[in-house]
């Protein structure tokens, strides 16, 4: 390639180099040659000179929810629009992230976005031991983050929904959540019972966020409390399958029972479904987390603060 633009090795290597110095004229040279010889350059060879591999490990133990079908469409669009490449790891089986983790080491990623509420135990601390730059969207903030957060308010967005169906005067209310130890259905659990108080019935954890999940947890809540008239459920895809529970047993929504989500995925809104839900700005979220873990790898001093999303209560058809 050299040879044929008639410019050093390094000059071909300025050239596709961004930021690097390299004269207009010996740009445009190396650029036409490269065209007509279908030349691109290899970033693997690139990496041993820089030190750097452009992979950024995206990790997440969501890849079922289609919820997060949009968060790793968002993701990975972005990140390779930055000529970044990303690095997918799935907790999914992967209890302690042990796994996951001595894989992003393997391929020497440059940083790590943690994409889930609920990573393994102690997984973050041991990606920034490493001496990687972590951020983790959808966590926790607060003082016991061992890495930056970039999450929405889930306290505030359940205080929203109580607040809704509170002014509609819904009375016997349930929340139904994932795991009881993820950390958004706590605090989004947490944030209803404070504005609920006494109307808030029963609390129940389906265990995952899954459309299954929600439906028999569904029919639990109903079998246990038959005059319920509000359920505020911890993501859409369990709303959505409280829902279909209501059709199986002939419970009208909204009715006889309001039912509302979080998220506010596009499913929410099929008039199938008609779900008011709680939006969170995910793509607010993830550009934010992209650009804040670039400019720390850029500069290993520009550690990134917590930052804490506003949400918001969209109103459709599933709640009275």
């Amino acid at each position: 390639m050299a040879e044929a633009a008639g410019v050093s090795i390094s000059a071909v290597s300025r050239t596709f180099t961004p930021g690097a110095s390299v004269s207009a004229k010996t740009r445009e040279l190396v650029t036409e040659t490269a065209e007509r010889l279908g030349y691109k350059p290899n970033r693997l060879a690139r990496s041993l000179m820089t030190g750097r591999t452009e992979l950024i490990g995206l990790v997440s133990n969501h890849f079922a929810n289609p919820t997060f079908m949009e968060v790793f469409d968002l993701f990975t669009r972005e990140l390779q629009a930055r000529g970044l490449r990303p690095l997918l790891a799935n907790l999914g089986e992967d209890e302690d992230g042990k796994a996951a983790l001595d894989m992003l080491q393997q391929y020497n990623v440059d940083a790590v976005l943690i994409a889930t509420s609920a990573p393994p135990a102690g997984f973050a601390a041991s990606c920034r031991a490493a001496g990687l730059p972590v951020l983790h969207v959808f966590g926790r903030a607060g003082r016991s983050s061992p890495v930056p957060v970039a999450t929405v308010d889930n306290v505030e967005g359940g205080r929203l929904v109580a607040q809704a169906m509170r002014s509609r005067g819904l009375r016997r209310l349930a929340f139904l959540g994932g795991s009881a130890h993820d950390a958004s259905t706590v605090d989004r659990c947490k944030g209803f019972a404070e504005v609920a108080g006494s109307s808030l019935r029963q609390t129940l954890h389906a265990g995952n966020y899954t459309h299954e999940h929600g439906r028999v947890a569904m029919h639990a809540l109903l079998d246990r409390h038959d005059r319920l008239d509000g359920v505020f459920c911890g993501d859409d895809v369990l709303a959505l399958g409280a829902i279909d529970a209501c059709r199986e047993r002939g419970v009208d929504v909204p009715g006889d029972v309001s039912i509302v989500g979080f998220d506010d995925m596009p499913l929410a809104a099929w008039a199938s479904y008609s779900l008011t839900t709680v939006r969170q700005p995910i793509r607010d979220m993830v550009l934010h987390a992209i650009e804040r873990i670039v400019a720390w790898m850029e500069d290993p001093e520009a550690v990134p603060r917590s930052k804490l999303f506003g949400c918001e209560l969209v109103v459709r058809g599933s709640l009275r």
